[in-house]
């Protein structure tokens, strides 16, 4: 039983921290038209990510916001799994582990994403491997090694959250870091 609270008491605690990392900035409150600001003093933005000290991922807006779709997809299949566990219904963790376990497909995005960073992709490509340890023991039905490999998935995910940060870049950016042309459209939506 401790152990169980320990594991629900680690996803509230993950699913908080994400939440924290992809909040929206406070908006910022108008400027009367007749204030002239003049300063060289940082913004709040440049102060922040001086503060954060984690590797930037060049991503160009349209990446950025898919990759953080993509992670709200990943803490929801996350909840799904916890809930799937408190009732021991294998066939949800599994269909839920899958949807963050490796495809070819999510190899493909990690790959595009993480090619202005050097290391990114390969800790993308290792936590959706150590998510498919999920599906193989939901499969087995075997809940004490499903909590381990979930264990070890959600290590990996944090690891991941504590290296790595969003860096939007435009364009020419995006080009001269990747050596790569800039995708256009629904390149990204695979």
């Amino acid at each position: 039983m401790t152990r169980h609270v320990l594991l629900v008491a680690s996803v509230v605690t993950l699913l908080w921290n994400c939440a924290q990392t992809n909040a929206a900035p406070a908006p910022t409150p108008p400027v009367a038209a007749t204030t002239v600001v003049e300063s060289n003093a940082p913004t709040a933005a440049e102060s922040l990510a001086k503060m954060d000290s984690r590797t930037p991922v060049p991503l160009l807006p349209m990446m950025a916001n898919h990759q953080k779709q993509n992670m709200r997809e990943h803490l929801l299949a996350v909840q799904e799994i916890v809930t799937a566990l408190a009732t021991e219904d294998y066939p949800a963790i599994e269909k839920a582990a899958g949807r963050i376990g490796f495809s070819e497909q999510m190899g493909q995005m990690c790959t595009h994403m993480g090619a202005g960073a050097a290391g990114f992709t390969e800790q993308a490509l290792a936590f959706h491997h150590t998510a498919d340890g999920i599906t193989a023991a939901a499969k087995a039905h075997d809940r004490g090694r499903v909590l381990t490999e979930f264990a070890a998935t959600l290590q990996a995910c944090t690891a991941c959250h504590a290296t790595w940060k969003q860096q939007v870049v435009d364009e020419p950016t995006w080009t001269r870091l990747t050596s790569t042309a800039a995708p256009k459209g629904c390149e990204m939506m695979h």
